[in-house]
């Protein structure tokens, strides 16, 4: 059923977030009609849309369709060396120039995230929400542009870090640990501990794919 254009959104970001948020996941096809029935926009701004994603790398050619795009291992290891030093720079200017507010929002966030760590689909929201509140906290508008593609790609992966077993309680825990250097305005140790946690991260995803393709 087409759903009802939301007038504050174009194509683009429609598109966007429905790949974000697993409507369309690596290897969907995408078909300009069918895109524009459900978002109820004409069919000209969904392949101009379609065109913009294809250039960013967010959908690729198959044939004469256009596919959601899957990384591989090696793209998925650059994507998180870049993740992994532009999140760090983020912690460290968000401890340098964060306001009060904002510190106590992170605050906030964490300890009401502690009641998502069984569900991991609302969990990774969260720690979306969560990371993105961090680079704005950096008040850097180029770093939160660079992070904003970088956590757009993220969202080809077909499965989150978080559904490991144990990994909501651990990545909770070095929130946390993320938010108290923010707060105590320690620059180096809050960008030690967003580098340790997108570490941490990292080897948890390349654990679950090691079991995916096992089985």
């Amino acid at each position: 059923m087409p759903q009802s254009r939301q007038p504050s959104k174009d194509a683009y970001s429609l598109i966007l977030e429905a790949i974000d948020v697993g409507v369309y996941k690596p290897g969907d096809r995408l078909v300009e009609s069918e895109l524009a029935e459900r978002f109820g926009v004409s069919r000209t701004p969904i392949r101009e849309a379609l065109q913009r994603l294809e250039t960013q790398s967010l959908l690729e050619r198959d044939g004469r369709s256009l596919i959601v795009a899957s990384l591989n291992h090696n793209q998925m290891a650059e994507l998180y060396v870049v993740r992994r030093e532009l999140e760090g720079l983020a912690a460290k200017l968000a401890a340098k120039h964060a306001t009060e507010e904002e510190i106590k929002v992170l605050q906030e966030m964490v300890t009401e995230d502690d009641a998502l760590v069984d569900d991991p689909q609302a969990l990774s929201r969260a720690n979306r929400r969560f990371h993105e509140q961090i680079h704005l906290a950096s008040h850097n508008r180029y770093l939160v542009q660079q992070l904003d593609l970088v956590h757009r790609t993220m969202a080809l992966m077909a499965t989150t870090s978080l559904a490991v077993q144990g990994r909501g309680e651990i990545a909770q825990s070095e929130h946390k640990g993320i938010v108290e250097a923010i707060a105590a305005r320690d620059e180096e140790a809050a960008a030690r501990a967003l580098k340790d946690h997108i570490s941490v991260a990292f080897m948890t995803r390349l654990k679950q794919d090691a079991v995916l393709r096992e089985n």
